[in-house]
């Protein structure tokens, strides 16, 4: 498949998955919302309203005009690579979908794509990859699915926690790879917000159940402001406590902190933590003040590892994705900073005249 082909179907993937009740007819389901349900039902985590948000998210970023601006930045090899490689990924399971980034930056540079499921996640992508096949049946060639050990790689994409990523690093240590270990998201508070921006601070909190790496798990605050007033903002997200196993980490946590007479903001849903640390446990958010915004810099710089992505007013933080966006990357945001695209088109020796 040439390059223009390949952009052509993913703009017609992302009408599909934007318009559900028009979606294609697969595997005996007559649209988009009996997926929903059945990924819902096999993993409460992927609530209805998360599943549809995650592949709505995935469709809008597949508008032509976005296709092409982040492409923009490796042509001509996009439109000149070679021989197709066997690429194996690793995907992670903790919030719907996740790995379709790494799937369409395979394809997109014109090699094949080797998924190895999470069982959290088994359903999703898969059928994303169907729906892409029924646009362009030449994909079928190019994508594959395991719940097993990858074998026959090229190079390999693998996302997992701190302890996999160190087995990872020696088990792919002879490919090609990208290691993606855990990260966080922080938010940055001036004290001048508006109760309507606290409250788009929430999403970035709460969607997916704060589950995602991109999901803000600290926040950081100039010295006297009163945390107090983030709870007051987010009341918005109660409804999460109708949720079984996010209420059961609240109510764990909560009686953690209680037993330790640790100090502790409490919603009845959400628990503010003064904490250092970024990386905070669901239903827990941690937060720490800064002085100065040199403090604040420092802060930040000897975190940057743990850091995927900063929510702040971006004309106080260049570069910050503006509240409430969090969740909503676009095809250029990069887990862990890694252009993925340009190690899959650097990764190999390329002949005379590619």
């Amino acid at each position: 498949m040439n390059f223009e082909d390949i952009l052509t179907a993913f703009v017609t993937l992302g009408n599909e998955l934007t318009d559900p009740a028009n979606c294609r007819t697969l595997h005996g389901k007559e649209n988009l919302e009996e997926l929903i349900a059945e990924s819902s039902a096999y993993n409460p985590w992927f609530t209805p309203s998360n599943v549809a948000l995650a592949l709505e998210s995935i469709g809008t970023s597949l508008k032509e005009e976005k296709l092409k601006k982040w492409t923009s930045a490796y042509l001509p090899m996009l439109q000149q690579h070679g021989a197709a490689r066997n690429i194996g990924v690793v995907l992670a399971g903790n919030i719907p979908a996740v790995g379709f980034h790494d799937m369409i930056s395979v394809l997109i540079t014109g090699n094949r794509f080797t998924g190895k499921l999470s069982s959290k996640d088994d359903k999703l992508l898969p059928w994303m990859a169907d729906l892409l096949c029924s646009i362009d049946p030449r994909f079928r060639n190019l994508l594959e699915f395991t719940g097993s050990r990858l074998v026959n790689m090229d190079a390999v994409i693998a996302t997992g926690s701190d302890n996999s990523a160190r087995y990872f690093r020696y088990y792919f240590s002879k490919y090609p790879h990208i290691i993606r270990k855990n990260r966080n998201s922080i938010a940055i508070l001036t004290g001048k917000e508006t109760g309507d921006e606290l409250a788009m601070l929430g999403k970035d909190v709460f969607t997916y159940f704060g589950l995602g790496c991109r999901n803000v798990s600290a926040i950081l605050m100039p010295a006297g402001f009163k945390p107090e007033k983030l709870l007051q903002c987010w009341e918005g997200f109660s409804h999460l406590k109708e949720h079984n196993k996010y209420m059961n980490n609240y109510e764990y946590y909560k009686a953690v902190f209680l037993i330790n007479g640790e100090e502790h903001l409490d919603s009845g849903f959400v628990i503010l933590k003064r904490e250092s640390a970024i990386a905070s446990p669901v239903a827990v958010v941690y937060y720490d003040f800064y002085e100065d915004e040199s403090h604040l810099k420092s802060t930040i710089d000897s975190r940057r590892d743990e850091i995927q992505c900063v929510v702040a007013d971006p004309q106080f933080f260049p570069r910050a994705v503006p509240f409430g966006r969090s969740q909503r990357p676009e095809l250029w945001d990069y887990a862990d900073g890694t252009d993925t695209v340009e190690f899959l088109l650097n990764a190999f020796p390329r002949q005379a005249g590619q």
